[in-house]
């Protein structure tokens, strides 16, 4: 007889626990959550974030169904101090399960037999005391140092990391500081590429990329992580090339506090472009770059964007902040050192090994990541040894 949550075809029920909105950017979550098989059922609970649209019903997406519950994704600026204050978290903690449990009954996913998948730490206590059949993290990013890292905070997350049976790393950096312990199966699962997205040549240029003369180097993505110290010398070091930043600073002030860099001349910011529009702007870079900054807040990163540029064909020029860019040396140009960056920026424009690049790409793209992921699951769920 088959278990309750598994339908006659083979599918399950996921809840998943993420510390993103899924209308807000096309993040790994989508990418792999919409690939899954059609027998799956998928309950997405994402956190409340201020000035974005909401979703206190719930609605579909896809096969995925989505929706909000207050509950944390950060401790909001200067309240510290209030969450550190523990019968305040308890009755934040209190409210949110209240209202998950909820719309589990409601939309059918609060059987016993169900998954319950976390991306978001503030969830950790909760996730972990909830009834399931198989419990997983995905470690998609350093999760403690994008947030302020309280004790209480930190005790929430492992708490869950250890009720887990499977943990998903995007680097081998990031399973080292998890430390799974020897009861559960960590599988190495990085993040990849919507390949045919970026590969299909557009015919439209972006009006300001139409308006320029000579050749372009490019950044997509977010501008919070990069180097800009590192980025300034390239662009006072090769005035001949314009840099065209693309993508959103979500910092309060960091705008202000880079103005130097953005009022060079030969730099342009065009902000947030729409996913859709993105490789219109990328397939036209000369060179691509990933100057990020090398701390410890990313060392443990496995950037999109790599595959991203690579899958639309572009040169790559990287600095070593991570063993993921390390891993397509083959195909990118590192730098050790900030100087050395800046100095390969021709011979990395000169790289000519477009199929090499979008065959690398193809290698990482989300079909296959998702694939492993559903792979796993029914390997854990089987009973499956490491």
């Amino acid at each position: 007889m088959q278990h309750e949550t598994e339908h006659i075809s083979g599918g399950f029920d996921l809840v998943w626990f993420s510390e993103i909105q899924w209308d807000f950017l096309s993040t790994r979550k989508q990418h792999l959550l919409t690939r899954f098989p059609e027998e799956w059922r998928i309950l997405f609970i994402q956190p409340l974030t201020l000035g974005r649209p909401q979703h206190w019903l719930p609605v579909k997406r896809g096969r995925v169904t989505v929706v909000t519950v207050p509950f944390l994704k950060n401790v909001p600026l200067g309240m510290a101090p209030v969450f550190d204050f523990a019968p305040f978290r308890w009755m934040v903690t209190l409210a949110g399960r209240m209202l998950a449990g909820f719309w589990c009954r409601v939309l059918g996913f609060a059987s016993p037999a169900r998954i319950i998948g976390l991306s978001n730490i503030y969830w950790g206590g909760v996730a972990a005391s909830l009834s399931c059949r198989l419990r997983f993290y995905d470690a998609n990013d350093d999760h403690p140092e994008f947030t302020a890292a309280q004790p209480w905070l930190l005790r929430s997350m492992r708490r869950y990391v250890d009720a887990c049976e499977l943990i998903f790393c995007v680097s081998p950096e990031l399973r080292e500081k998890l430390q799974p312990h020897a009861g559960q199966r960590c599988v190495e699962l990085g993040n990849g590429v919507e390949f045919d997205h970026f590969a299909t040549p557009r015919s439209s240029v972006p009006e300001l990329l139409a308006g320029l003369h000579g050749r372009v180097i490019g950044y997509a993505g977010a501008l919070d992580w990069i180097d800009t110290g590192l980025l300034e010398s390239v662009a006072r070091s090769w005035p001949e090339f314009t840099i065209v930043l693309v993508g959103p600073a979500y910092g309060r002030d960091w705008e202000e506090r880079h103005s130097g860099l953005l009022l060079l001349p030969n730099l342009h910011w065009v902000g947030k472009v729409p996913y859709a529009e993105l490789p219109s702007w990328v397939q036209r870079f000369d060179l691509a770059l990933i100057p990020f900054e090398r701390s410890e807040l990313i060392r443990a990163a496995n950037p999109n964007k790599l595959y991203e540029y690579l899958a639309a064909g572009v040169a790559v020029l990287a600095i070593d902040y991570c063993s993921s860019v390390r891993k397509a040396a083959s195909v990118v140009q590192v730098a050790a050192t900030p100087e050395e960056f800046v100095r390969l920026v021709p011979e990395a424009m000169a790289d000519k090994r477009k199929a090499e690049r979008q065959a690398f790409a193809r290698e990482h793209g989300w079909e296959r990541l998702a694939d492993t992921m559903v792979r796993e699951l029914r390997r854990s769920l089987e009973g499956g040894g490491s």
